[in-house]
């Protein structure tokens, strides 16, 4: 089974163009694209991650939304759609395996091709209730909440691998805030820190925290 089978029911032309499309593999943190970039093509993650970070005037940086394999980057689909240069910053969060459509192939296949036409704009609506449910965190959530709900997001073994800055990116913050916040989880006990490791040591506290505004 080829990726193009996600895309539905395609024609044999177009199926044989996307499957001929070569594989690239991307190393940990190249970047992809950087914001006033035009977009050159539609990225298919097959795997890793990739991650597309907002900057603001002050430095601060936001982590829009991650991609990872099935999902689409809707800054790309924008791009390509509307000819709009990228306002975000795109790198590999891990390694990664991707295909490229280019932007002529990529316009072709939506103007002729029904099912790559409904696959795109299906990933772009799921992509968009993401960005939606980040801002209403950002606009309407506590720091403790999204910072909590951030920590239970990326543990593994109840351990998360990030710097503070990472965690400030992530949940729409600077570090210095992060910084507090998490002594103060410390202090209560939830937390333990150690440079770039966090390990939870009271999961229950955190869930709570995480659900209340």
């Amino acid at each position: 089974m080829t990726w193009t089978n996600q895309v539905g029911a395609l024609s044999q032309e177009a199926a044989r163009r996307l499957q001929a499309l070569p594989e690239q593999s991307v190393p940990k943190d190249a970047v992809l694209f950087r914001a006033g970039d035009a977009a050159q093509g539609f990225v298919v993650v097959l795997q890793g991650r990739i991650e597309v970070h907002l900057t603001g005037p002050s430095g601060r940086e936001i982590l829009l939304y991650s991609v990872e394999p099935g999902q689409s980057c809707v800054q790309t689909t924008l791009g390509l759609m509307a000819g709009e240069p990228y306002s975000g910053e795109a790198f590999a969060a891990t390694e990664a395996k991707v295909v490229m459509i280019p932007r002529p192939v990529f316009l072709q296949l939506m103007e002729s091709e029904s099912a790559f036409r409904g696959f795109v704009l299906t990933a772009l609506g799921r992509r968009m209730q993401d960005v939606t449910r980040l801002l209403e965190q950002v606009a309407f959530a506590t720091i403790e909440s999204r910072l909590a709900a951030a920590l239970l997001d990326m543990a593994e073994a109840d351990q998360v691998q990030a710097t503070q800055a990472e965690l400030a990116a992530r949940i729409g913050s600077a570090r210095e805030v992060v910084t507090r916040r998490l002594d103060a989880f410390q202090r209560a006990g939830w937390v333990e820190t150690d440079r770039e490791t966090v390990r939870i040591t009271y999961r229950l506290a955190l869930e709570q925290t995480a659900r209340t505004a």
